[in-house]
């Protein structure tokens, strides 16, 4: 990989991973599009490390808050502010739990569309436009009331199936898991924000089965390629949620619609050509 290629694929991996508009759908069509080779499995490993490391010291404070007041309540202590971030961690616990279900089937999935460079371009076209129209019913037709501490059981076991969902490159995880909180009733604010919590075990479970694949069939690898691509996206990625959770009450999901509709059409148009 030549420095612009690794620069361009940090940047794109730590905008769109916390961005509604897929990033495993972006990080296959950036080679596709600029005429590079699909990236090797472990380079996508160290970017997804980077947006993971921005995700964990951006929310530092609410982790170890979650996880001080999980381990008060199993002790049988914890005041009111406590059992509300205690019952927050539980909610993210449980809704990872369809993607520990249905990861590795749908991983199978994934693993036959990459061999077909028409075939995912469709898919992603496809995916873009139908799970970016997905997105724009459930802000324009959530109550847009609720905060994170209000999901309960039932709420988080839907937004983790709506997860599972986003194995497919176009769906997104972080935008189809958005729709799934404002579908019930949560603040874009409070919907972005489960969402980035969400990606942390996420993200660590597939990093963890990406590493596993490596080792399984090891080759070389260059290290310095790896290591600037995770600082890089690292970079892109804590400005990205602090930007993007600072202004999407006043912007709304339109944009990132838009945006969807639009790439969706021109990946169509240039396979239909």
């Amino acid at each position: 990989m030549d420095s612009i290629q690794i620069a361009l694929l940090a940047f794109v991996q730590g905008l769109t991973e916390f961005l509604p508009i897929s990033s495993s759908g972006h990080l296959i069509l950036t080679p596709l599009l600029f005429g590079y080779k699909l990236q090797d499995l472990s380079f996508d490993v160290a970017v997804h490390l980077g947006t993971l490391a921005a995700v964990l010291l951006y929310f530092r404070r609410d982790l170890i808050a979650m996880a001080s007041a999980m381990l008060s309540g199993a002790r049988g202590g914890g005041d009111p502010a406590q059992r509300k971030d205690a019952r927050l961690g539980w909610m993210v616990v449980i809704a990872t739990l369809p993607i520990l279900v249905l990861g590795l089937p749908l991983k199978h999935v994934l693993e036959v569309l990459r061999t077909d460079d028409m075939l995912i371009a469709v898919v992603i076209a496809s995916t873009t436009i139908g799970f970016g129209l997905l997105l724009w019913y459930a802000d324009v037709r959530g109550s847009r009331r609720l905060d994170e501490y209000a999901i309960n059981w039932v709420a988080a076991l839907i937004i983790g199936l709506f997860q599972a969902i986003a194995i497919i490159p176009g769906t997104s995880r972080s935008g189809i898991t958005m729709t799934a909180g404002l579908f019930i009733g949560l603040t874009r604010h409070a919907a972005s924000r489960f969402s980035f919590l969400l990606a942390i075990p996420t993200i660590l479970l597939a990093g963890a089965v990406a590493t596993n694949d490596l080792l399984a069939a090891p080759a070389a690898v260059d290290w310095s390629a790896l290591a600037i691509g995770a600082g890089l996206s690292f970079a892109v990625a804590y400005t990205t949620i602090h930007l993007f959770l600072t202004f999407i009450e006043r912007v709304s999901m339109l944009p990132f619609v838009l945006y969807r509709l639009l790439l969706g059409a021109v990946i169509l148009w240039l396979v239909l050509l």
